[in-house]
């Protein structure tokens, strides 16, 4: 067993299969006993929960194994990308607590890979082929028959040569010309029938500009941008098990390759440290594990992105959304979804994790860091009759009774106060221990109140109680000898009516009707034969979002800012958002106090 120190410094004690390959290839010395991994999303949307698995491994191991992990961009797509999506995904990494040795990009190995690809050619692996992508696509035969071979399979090398340059001349048109690596049309694994390695766009870049106008495909990119860097494990999701084969062999033509052209070539590009030859690195190594498939969520970046154009959403950071900043913006901690991430592991197959797993990760995680602070979601007036009417208390409040070192605070007491309204029952239940005509409760952090029998409330015009009438026990606010009184009712928290700040709440449901969104829209989708977005609104949840804005804080509350970790007592953990002003406070609801979802449905 190796203890393995989280970020919050818990301590687990046992390996998943990925560290063990790291400690078994380490113990070898495998890469001259070193360890480099590297988190390549595409600049083509928001990161979501499970870019924070890849993140949380390849980062994680690094920092676990005395490692390097590097930041890389697979920017081969440029008709897709956007700086945006590249600052929202370094804001992300160094939220989640973790950072990166180097910063690269796929199109900085452009001219590699362009070499690379022009001796391919020479040496009779690659050629060009000029037929539409539909015949391409039915001659590559099927899992159980053999494909055909190209008519242009076996094109002279000078005229291959020629036809690669004219695709990057920008006088060439998409669609008419590709180049293909020569493997085998027949062989078992579909990905090895002659693959697509270039393709033609015509689209600037935004880090080359014009000086590319035809771009590698992502097969022919990844391996040998983990090999230029030096990687020693590649790090993948399950659906690249079919990828490795022809990962492993465009490694392997790479090495040739710069064997026979420009050993030093990885020394020069400065992307190795201490490489003195091509020999002592024997290149990245490809593992796979499963994806962080969560229950009524819908995860992947196209599916995010029409969430976001429809309108169905309030953006990337909607609080509804599995994006990493929506987690952020709802009130998260990185800590707890690395803990959550811990907790379900990685392994060798996909699964469909309950949603409550993670909100329960959340949970404990907050339970520990955040200040407790009154909050009055749907108020109704308290009166205390025999309480001073000009009388103000300072009283002092815990912020976390879990940690001492956050101190307190002071919080005003008065005559007239604001509770829940479901703190009061006008005819009481037989278990209901809160308070009601005769009936006492504790205030939290004050006094013992009794509600009035003669006159217990008084009602509009509409029969709604307006106003409770209550009496104080001035004897048995909190730290006198009066306070140890024990009564039958509960403490309930309260806010001052005279000192309190009205606020806008955010409250959050389930956005998905359905356990499994993306298997019930691909259902959907077939039986209606529509699109996406009309079978994703067909099971998107019309209640997933509730705003009360008839609320009230105490003062303290209302000086938080997001990013601090907030638990409305007896409600549940919540956080300012970003829509907040100085005169107008709003916070997002992130999770209750207790899982009461799968109770209720």
């Amino acid at each position: 067993m190796t203890e393995i120190k989280e970020n919050n410094n818990e301590v687990r004690k046992s390996l998943n299969f990925v560290e063990q390959i790291v400690v078994d290839d380490l113990a070898e010395g495998k890469n001259g006993g070193r360890i480099q991994t590297r988190f390549p999303p595409e600049p083509n949307g928001y990161l979501h929960i499970g870019h924070a698995k890849a993140i949380a491994l390849d980062f994680g191991i690094t920092e676990q194994y005395g490692g390097v992990c590097n930041r890389r961009f697979d920017d081969t797509n440029p008709q897709k990308e956007d700086t945006e999506y590249i600052e929202s995904i370094e804001r992300d990494i160094q939220w989640m607590g973790f950072k990166w040795a180097n910063v690269y990009y796929a199109s900085d190995y452009f001219q590699e890979l362009w070499d690379f690809a022009v001796w391919l050619i020479k040496q009779g692996r690659a050629y060009v082929d000029e037929q539409s992508a539909e015949v391409i696509a039915q001659q590559k035969g099927t899992t159980t028959s053999p494909g055909t071979n190209s008519p242009y399979r076996d094109r002279p090398t000078e005229e291959n040569l020629r036809l690669f340059e004219y695709m990057n001349s920008g006088e060439c048109q998409p669609g008419t010309l590709v180049l293909r690596a020569k493997i085998d049309m027949a062989h078992p694994n579909m990905l090895f029938r002659d693959p697509l390695i270039y393709r033609v766009l015509n689209i600037p870049h935004v880090k080359t500009g014009n000086k590319w106008n035809a771009y590698p495909m992502y097969d022919f990119t990844h391996g040998q941008c983990d090999f230029l860097e030096g990687v020693t494990h590649s790090l993948c999701t399950l659906e690249f098990v079919e990828h490795r084969p022809l990962y492993d062999l465009f490694v392997g033509w790479m090495k040739e390759w710069l064997a026979a052209i420009d050993p030093e070539r990885l020394v020069k590009l400065g992307k190795l440290e201490k490489l003195e030859k091509l020999d002592s690195y024997q290149g990245p190594r490809q593992t796979e594990f499963n994806k962080l498939n969560l229950s009524y969520t819908l995860m992947s970046k196209r599916n995010l992105l029409a969430l976001v154009n429809e309108h169905l959403v309030n953006g990337w950071d909607d609080p509804r959304m599995p994006t990493v900043c929506g987690f952020r913006r709802r009130g998260y901690s990185p800590e707890s979804i690395i803990k959550f991430i811990n907790k379900i592991g990685y392994t060798t197959y996909d699964a469909l994790n309950e949603i409550q797993l993670l909100e329960s990760a959340v949970r404990d995680d907050l339970n520990g860091r955040a200040l407790r602070v009154s909050a009055v979601l749907d108020p109704v007036k308290v009166v205390l009759t025999n309480y001073p009417e000009d009388l103000v208390e300072q009283l002092t409040a815990v912020n976390n009774p879990e940690c001492e070192e956050d101190g307190t605070h002071t919080v005003e007491f008065s005559r007239e106060l604001w509770i829940e309204r479901d703190d009061f029952q006008a005819v009481a239940e037989k278990k209901f221990m809160r308070l009601a005509p005769g009936k006492e409760v504790r205030l939290k952090n004050a006094y013992i109140i009794k509600c009035d029998e003669e006159h217990p409330f008084d009602t509009d015009a509409e029969g709604r109680i307006t106003t409770i009438y209550c009496t104080y026990d001035p004897e048995s606010r909190s730290g006198l000898p009066g306070s140890n009184r024990k009564i039958k009712g509960k403490t309930l928290h309260w806010v001052s009516c005279l000192h309190a700040v009205k606020a806008e709440v955010r409250l959050y449901d389930r956005l998905w009707k359905v356990e499994n969104p993306r298997d019930e829209m691909a259902a959907i989708r077939e039986e209606q034969q529509c699109d996406a977005v009309t079978a994703m609104r067909q099971i998107i949840n019309p209640d997933s979002l509730h705003v009360i804005s008839n609320c009230y804080i105490e003062p303290f509350a209302a000086t938080m800012k997001p990013g601090q970790y907030l638990q409305f007592q007896r409600i549940g953990y919540f956080m300012a958002d970003l829509d907040s002003t100085d005169g107008h406070p709003v916070f997002n609801k992130t999770v209750g106090l207790k899982d009461t979802w799968t109770k209720n449905r």
